[in-house]
C-alpha cells in the first residue's frame, strides 16, 4: 500500500476511491460500466497531486525527502551501476554501514561510488543506523576516494543522512576529526567528484563526501547545516517548532540553488521520487553523465583548482 504525507490527504481519498471503484468494476458486482467514473476520478486525484507538489513548503518538502518509499542509495546503484563491489573497512577500527561504497561501472566508465544508506525496513534501518555514519565510515569514504584517485577512477557520492552519528562512542573515535579529514580528502582529489542530495543532506554528515566539483539535488530534497528539529532545539528550544525552522533555514533546492551552493535541480516525478523511483533514478543518471562529461580530458591541477574555487566563493555575492 503506498504511504501517504499528511498534507497528501486530499489526494489519498481520491485515490482511495478511485481504487474502491476499480475492484467493484473487476467483480462486476456494480451491474453497470462505471469506468467513466473512474476516469473522472483518476484525473481529479492527478489535478489534486499536481496542485498539491506545486507549492511545498519547506516543511513538507522534509516530510517528502524522509518519505519511507524514497529510492535510497542501493536502488540508485542496482539501477545505475555494473559490477558494483562494495568495499569494507577503514583499516584503523572496524566497518560503519551507513556509509557504502566501492567500485563500479557507471556508462562504460570505472568509477568509486560513495553513499549513504539509510535502510527501506526496519531490520535494514538499524543494520545501516538510519544513514547516521560513524568515524568509521568517513575514514572508509576517505580510504575510498584516495583508491580513486591512485587509479583516476571519477568519484559519485549520494547524499541521504540526517547527519553523522552523534553517540558517544563516534564522538571519542574522533567524529569531528574524521569528518574534517574527508572534506580535507575532497578538496585534494585530482579526479572529478559529482554528489547528489537524493534525499536529506544533513550538517557535516552531508559535506564530508558532498565538497565536489558538481553539487546536484533532486527537486525535493533537502540539504540544511542541522536538520529542522535540532535547529529548532537550538534557537528556541523547542523541537516542535521545526517547521519554523525549516522555513527559515532556506533549505530546499531552489533556495540553495539561488545561492550558489548547488549546481543544478533534478526534476521529480509529480507526487515526488517515491511515486516513480525508477524514472527519478533514471533522470539522475542522466544527470551525472552530462557533470562527468564536463570534465574530460581535464588536467588534475584544475579539476582540483575549479572545485576548491567553487567552495571559496560561496557566499561572496550575497
Amino acid at each position: 500500500m503506498r504511504t501517504y504525507l499528511d498534507f497528501e490527504k486530499p489526494v489519498a481519498e481520491l485515490e482511495s476511491k478511485v481504487a474502491e471503484l476499480r475492484a467493484l468494476a473487476e467483480d462486476g458486482e456494480s451491474g453497470v460500466s462505471i469506468s467513466e467514473e473512474i476516469t473522472k476520478l483518476e484525473q481529479k486525484a492527478e489535478a489534486a497531486l499536481e496542485a498539491t507538489y506545486a507549492k511545498l513548503t519547506p516543511w513538507q518538502k522534509t516530510q517528502v525527502a524522509r518519505h519511507p518509499d524514497r529510492p535510497h542509495f542501493l536502488d540508485f546503484v542496482n539501477r545505475l551501476i555494473d559490477d558494483f563491489t562494495p568495499l569494507a573497512g577503514d583499516r584503523y577500527f572496524g566497518e560503519d554501514s551507513a556509509i557504502i561504497g566501492g567500485p563500479g561501472r557507471f556508462d562504460d566508465r570505472v568509477v568509486m561510488v560513495i553513499g549513504h544508506e539509510k535502510g527501506s525496513d526496519t531490520q535494514a534501518r538499524v543494520k545501516h543506523n538510519f544513514g547516521m555514519a560513524r568515524p568509521e565510515g568517513y575514514r572508509k569514504a576517505v580510504r575510498l576516494m584516495e583508491m580513486a584517485d591512485k587509479f583516476s577512477m571519477p568519484v559519485i557520492t549520494l547524499i541521504d543522512t540526517a547527519g553523522a552519528y552523534p553517540g558517544i562512542g563516534a564522538e571519542e573515535r574522533g567524529q569531528a576529526e574524521a569528518i574534517a579529514r574527508s572534506i580535507d580528502c575532497c578538496l585534494s582529489l585530482g579526479v572529478p567528484i559529482i554528489s547528489v542530495v537524493i534525499g536529506e543532506g544533513g550538517s557535516g554528515g552531508a559535506i564530508a563526501i558532498a565538497t565536489a566539483n558538481r553539487v546536484l539535488m533532486l527537486e525535493h530534497a533537502i540539504y540544511t547545516v542541522a536538520s529542522p528539529e535540532a535547529a529548532a532545539s537550538i534557537l528556541w528550544h523547542d523541537s516542535s517548532r521545526a517547521k519554523d525552522a525549516a522555513t527559515s533555514m532556506k533549505i530546499t533546492a531552489s533556495d540553495l540553488k539561488a545561492f550558489g551552493v548547488i549546481d543544478e535541480i533534478i526534476p521529480e516525478p509529480v507526487g515526488g521520487a517515491h511515486r516513480e523511483p525508477e524514472k527519478t533514478i533514471d533522470d539522475t543518471g542522466a544527470a551525472i553523465k552530462r557533470a562527468l562529461e564536463e570534465f574530460d580530458g581535464m588536467e588534475s591541477a584544475e579539476i582540483r583548482r575549479l572545485r576548491q574555487d567553487k567552495f571559496m566563493a560561496i557566499g561572496r555575492n550575497l
